[in-house]
Formats: structure tokens, C-alpha cells, sequence
């Protein structure tokens, strides 16, 4: 009987922790793994012996075939939390092990094992091949990184008070990544505290990051983080690609996706996060298929899974510094903040536009420490219960209003403008004007902020007075627009309108080649999105665009006419 309640308990946990279990962790039929044979190859291990180690390079997806193998969590604090034991039939992998990055837990062999390892090139042609089987095991790697970020378990440490602006900015990082950590705080957390009273850390450098292998950043850049995760590889710049795609937002992701599934050789940079900004939208309702709304993470997320799935090399956060257009070498050359040099044969304009700043006194004191580009559920935490100002009118406004509108007290929103009819789509307005605690105030603008350490004041005025106000606010959300992130193009001959937006299908020369749509004023180098001059500006349109620029990628590579290395 005390067996049997061992095994129900057991199998209790394991359905708390896997909700969807069956879907989780499904176990191959026989028939199943004899079809996969042909893409993997034998592998034994001893027991005790690792196949798979947190921190270091995934090998790829292990097939067990007889024996059981351990599966743990194990953070740099020396935690370890058990995950799961897997025997015969059933595989071990996750979401990262389509491109080879590091594994984000550990697995043993519990006894003699046998298994069938599919490296990351096979185990893509497995699930483009076997499109029945490829559905199951897709669905399952997705399901496993999901249940490794709500876990908390695993991953990176973070270490330092909540409430802190670079503790929100690198939990934004991993979560917009896709990368499971898990917050400390030293004020109710012993071996937190433990860890700052051995560090002592000056305020400037919390918060501590504590990663998988024990290595302590102190406050460390997105890059430096991303790094010490092995999230940046170097072996994309051995090769030359069929296209660059510099932008991974809606644009760039739908590029990445349809240039990758037509056999397109591509690589993919981003300097922050997949998404662009659409990735911080809180959700989406006006995008085609989805009549409940999804969030841009979410969005996003399937997008960059599927751009894995059919090969692309996703570069994130890659920082392009210039683009060499003379093709000295025979192709683009796209320098990286890295140092490196990556080489294609096209390069895709899909890098979006920076949050802008506005003209306010003291902006710059306060940005990471009451004044926020975004609104996520980390910043909604951080103003749990209180009064917040948001600036801006446009979608991303009134998406990012409606959401902090559940998690604050009140939301005042301040519109340059006599209205927002010119702006925003009719069905935000209505969401605004139903929802009792946003109120509107226009033709107002914020011109100060004061405060000591943290913001604590926004001063404001009307547009049609003179006089100015005060309030005592202590979040300060910014979207008032975007400028075109187009300084890496300089010097490359793309030509640009007067607001810096990239112009497409003009004619540039003797006017007897006929330039596609899409296509800059330099031959074999397009743009899409919201960086391109004339876009829609829409989530939708980014990727209809993204989608039609591959019909011109194929035209152009046909007349280059070079082989891909």
C-alpha cells in the first residue's frame, strides 16, 4: 500500500509540475523510433555517466532506447532540483537543442543506457521530413522550455533588491529571450544575503548574476550576460550566407522564416531581443487567426521557433556595427559589436526603429529607475497598486494602458494631441474610454522629472497655457514613437527619406535594371517593416512584407549566380 501511495504522489507532482504531461514527454512507439533511425546514431553511457551537462553545448536529441536517464536542474548556487527520469521510448531534448546551444539541465544515466542521438542539423530534417512525428516532437521541445521558465528553477541567478531598475532590465532581457532564471532577494533570501556580504557588491554593481556554471557578473551588460550564458556562438561567421537579415521583429522574423523553409542559407541578428517592439506588446487583437488576441511574446515566440526548426542561425543579441556594400570579397560584409565579420550574398533591412526619447528635463537620471520604454509584467509588479503617467497615443500606448490598467491603480494617459481617433485603432479607444481607471488628458506633454535616487515627481503642462503642474508619480511610461534604427547603414550608399526610414524600389543609376518593390538603391540589399519608408507601421504589414521580400531574395540570388559555400 505505502509502494502504491509512493507511485500516486508521485505521479500527483509530476502532472502539477507538467501539466500537460502526455503532450510534455510522450513516448515513441517502436515503429516511431525505427523511422528515426536513419537520422541518428547509436550512443551508450555507463552509469552515472553525463549525456548532457547545463551549461555546455547540446550534442542534440537523445532517443533512449533502453536504461533510465536522470533529468535535474542545477543553478550556480549548487541547488539541484529533479526534473524527471525518462526510460525507453521516450527522448531527451528541449527547444535550444534545434541550433546546438547549451543545455539548461543535466542528464545521468541511471544504470546502462543505450540511446539514438540526432544531432541539430538531423533532428531539423526529421521534423521537416516526418511531418506527423516532427508535430509531436516540436510541440513537446516547446512545451519543456515553457515548463522551464515557470519552473524558476534553473538557469541564471539573479541577486539584489527587486525593485531595482537593472534587475528589471536583465529580467526583461531573459524573459524576452526565452532563458529561465530566477530572481533572489538578499532581504529575505540567506544564501542571497550570504552571496552579497561575500561580494560586496557598491549599489552600482547589484544586481549579482549567479550563472549555471558559479561565474558572478556584477551588474553585467545584456551582451556580457548573453555570453556567459554561451547564448552568442562564434561558428555563424565561418560561412557565407545566402542573406543577412539584421532585425528580428515581425519583419525579420517572417523573412528568417519563408527565406529558411525554401532553403535559403540565413542568418539572423538582433541587439536585444526577439520581437522588436511588438515582442512587448501586452496583446494583440487586431492580427489575422487570433479573434481572442495574443500577446507579441507570444507571437514572437512561434516565430522564432519555426525560423530554428527550419535552420536559420539566430544571432541574438548581435549588434550590427556597419554593413561594407563594395562586396571587395565577393559578397556583403556585416561588422559585429563582437568584433566578427559575417558574410551574404543579400542582406535584408528589417532592424525597426528605437524607442524615442523626448525632450525632458532629467530623462536621462531617471531611465531604468522610474522611467520605463515598455510595459511587461515586471514593470506592471513594480507599480503594483499605485498612480502611473503614460505618454503617447498611438497602438502600442493603448495596448500597454489597458494592461497596466489591471495591475495599478490609475493610469493618466498624456496625448500631445486634441484626440486619438488619428492614431490608434478604434477598438483601444473603445477599451480605453469603457475602462474606469485610465483617464485622458490631451494636448498636455511632461517637460521635467525630479527625484532623489528613484523617480518621485513628473512635472507637466498643457500646450494651450502657460502653467505647469506637478504630480507625485513614481513610474513614467514612454511611447511616444520610434526614430528608424538605420545608423549601421552609413556610408553604404542605401538611400534614406528625410526622417531616416529606408526607401525602397526607387532607381538608382542608368535606370535600365527594373528594382523590385522591396529592394534599396543598393542591388541586393532589401528593407522591410517599420524601418522601410512608406510601411504600414503594423504588425500585419511587417509581415506580409517579411513573407513577399523572399520572391525578390530568389530573383536577385539567381542572377548572382554564385554557389553557397
Amino acid at each position: 500500500m505505502a509502494a502504491d501511495e509512493t507511485t500516486i504522489n508521485r505521479l500527483n507532482a509530476r502532472t502539477q509540475a507538467f501539466p500537460r504531461l502526455e503532450q510534455t514527454f510522450p513516448t515513441l512507439t517502436e515503429h516511431e523510433i525505427e523511422r528515426m533511425r536513419r537520422f541518428g546514431e547509436p550512443r551508450s553511457y555507463r552509469d552515472g555517466e553525463a549525456l548532457f551537462e547545463t551549461g555546455k553545448p547540446g550534442p542534440g536529441m537523445f532517443v533512449v532506447l533502453s536504461g533510465s536517464v536522470a533529468v535535474t536542474q542545477r543553478d550556480g548556487l549548487g541547488r539541484v532540483t529533479p526534473i524527471i527520469d525518462q526510460g525507453p521510448g521516450q527522448f531527451l531534448a528541449e527547444i535550444g537543442q534545434l541550433s546546438g546551444r547549451p543545455a539548461l539541465v543535466d542528464g545521468h544515466a541511471d544504470g546502462a543506457v543505450e540511446t539514438l542521438l540526432l544531432p541539430p542539423d538531423r533532428l531539423r530534417a526529421l521534423l521537416v521530413a516526418e511531418a506527423d512525428l516532427g508535430e509531436r516532437i516540436m510541440r513537446a521541445l516547446i512545451l519543456r522550455r515553457v515548463s522551464l521558465i515557470q519552473g524558476r528553477a534553473g538557469g541564471p541567478v539573479l541577486i539584489g533588491p527587486t525593485s531595482d531598475g537593472n534587475m528589471a532590465r536583465l529580467q526583461n532581457f531573459l524573459a524576452r529571450n526565452g532563458q529561465p532564471h530566477h530572481v533572489l532577494d538578499p532581504e529575505t533570501d540567506k544564501d542571497a544575503a550570504d552571496l552579497i556580504a561575500r561580494y560586496s557588491p557598491t549599489r552600482a554593481e547589484l544586481p549579482l548574476v549567479v550563472c549555471p556554471n558559479g561565474t558572478v557578473l556584477r551588474n553585467p551588460s545584456e551582451t556580457a550576460l548573453a555570453m556567459a550564458l554561451g547564448m552568442i556562438g562564434g561558428r555563424a561567421h565561418d560561412k557565407l550566407y545566402d542573406v543577412a537579415v539584421v532585425g528580428s521583429g515581425p519583419a525579420g522574423l517572417a523573412t528568417a522564416v519563408y527565406a529558411a523553409s525554401e532553403g535559403l542559407s540565413v542568418a539572423v541578428f538582433d541587439s536585444r531581443a526577439f520581437g522588436g517592439q511588438a515582442g512587448a506588446s501586452a496583446r494583440i487583437e487586431n492580427y489575422l487567426g487570433f479573434p481572442t488576441g495574443i500577446s507579441g511574446q507570444a507571437l514572437a515566440g512561434r516565430a522564432f521557433n519555426q525560423a530554428q526548426k527550419f535552420g536559420a542561425e539566430m544571432l541574438i543579441p548581435v549588434s550590427v556595427k556597419s554593413l561594407d556594400c563594395s562586396k571587395a570579397s565577393g559578397a556583403f560584409e556585416l561588422a559585429t559589436e563582437c568584433g566578427h565579420m559575417l558574410r551574404a550574398k543579400s542582406v535584408v533591412v528589417a532592424s525597426g526603429a528605437r524607442y524615442r526619447r523626448p525632450v525632458i528635463d532629467n530623462l536621462d537620471a531617471f531611465e531604468g529607475r522610474g522611467v520605463w520604454y515598455w510595459a511587461s509584467p515586471i514593470e506592471a509588479r513594480l507599480c503594483g497598486d499605485q498612480e502611473v503617467v503614460l505618454v503617447g497615443g498611438g497602438n502600442s500606448a493603448g495596448q500597454a494602458a489597458v494592461f497596466l490598467s489591471a495591475h495599478v491603480r490609475k493610469v493618466t494617459m498624456m496625448i500631445r494631441g486634441g484626440g486619438l481617433g488619428a492614431s490608434m485603432s478604434r477598438y483601444l479607444i473603445e477599451r480605453i474610454e469603457a475602462t474606469p481607471n485610465i483617464d485622458l488628458m490631451f494636448n498636455t506633454e511632461v517637460i521635467g522629472l525630479e527625484g532623489a535616487e528613484t523617480l518621485e515627481r513628473v512635472r507637466w503642462r498643457s500646450r494651450l497655457a502657460p502653467d505647469e503642474f506637478t504630480l507625485p508619480i513614481r513610474n513614467l511610461f514612454l511611447f511616444v514613437g520610434a526614430d528608424p534604427a538605420t545608423g549601421w547603414l552609413d556610408g553604404c550608399g542605401v538611400r534614406v527619406d528625410r526622417g531616416g526610414f529606408v526607401m525602397t524600389g526607387v532607381q538608382n543609376g542608368d535606370g535600365l535594371r527594373a528594382v523590385p518593390l522591396l529592394e534599396t538603391t543598393v542591388p541586393g540589399v532589401f528593407a522591410v517593416g517599420d524601418v522601410r519608408s512608406g510601411s504600414v507601421k503594423r504588425v500585419g504589414g511587417a509581415i506580409g512584407e517579411g513573407a513577399q521580400v523572399v520572391a525578390a531574395l530568389h530573383g536577385y540570388l539567381a542572377d548572382d549566380g554564385s554557389p553557397t559555400l
